[in-house]
């Protein structure tokens, strides 16, 4: 995780991309990138000694130089798994599974809450996170509704509208019902 985020801020920094596109022209000293790209020596070695950490560039006798091959690995090495879904119970309808795919990330998070037509797959598949013959506080339910998505009140009433959840009616006390049921 930590080399891809490396990798990502190396990226996603202009003066880095900068560099990166100089030295795709030419091997360059680290005067002659500052002067170039009109950079104080302090920011280019900086820059230069970043990208050369996670082995975007070398440096040989003072000389810098874009290592092409590890930039485009590690490019597709950490990009390549942006498209990576949620992947639903076999067990699962077609329709649900559609559903799971479309609203939650590949983590399991919630993307986006579907409209009411469409929410029953995710309040199934949030309920699966609660025992059975267990009380749960207000502040226990958000506190695992929150791993999923923000809106912690909104997915708690519609568990309790859905009768997956159910609670005193002061709001104390909450357990998964046999509705609930995987």
């Amino acid at each position: 995780m930590n080399e891809m985020l490396d990798f990502v801020k190396a990226m996603s920094h202009p003066d880095r991309l900068r560099i990166i596109g100089l030295l795709s022209q030419r091997p360059a000293t680290r005067r002659e990138v500052a002067d170039q790209l009109n950079l104080s020596p302090k920011d280019s070695l900086t820059h230069l000694g970043f990208l050369e950490f996670i082995g975007v560039i070398s440096q040989t006798d003072g000389i810098f130089t874009l290592n092409e091959d590890k930039l485009a690995t590690l490019g597709k090495e950490k990009l390549i798994h942006t498209n990576e879904a949620f992947i639903p119970d076999e067990n699962l309808d077609e329709r649900s599974k559609k559903i799971l795919r479309d609203c939650l990330n590949a983590d399991g998070t919630i993307r986006h809450i579907p409209e009411q037509k469409k929410l029953q797959p995710i309040l199934d598949y949030l309920i699966q996170h609660f025992e059975f013959d267990r009380i749960y506080t207000e502040r226990e339910i958000n506190a695992v509704l929150k791993r999923f998505h923000v809106d912690v009140a909104g997915l708690r009433r519609d568990l309790v509208d859905a009768g997956l959840l159910a609670r005193e009616s002061d709001g104390s006390k909450y357990w998964r019902t046999k509705a609930g049921e995987a």
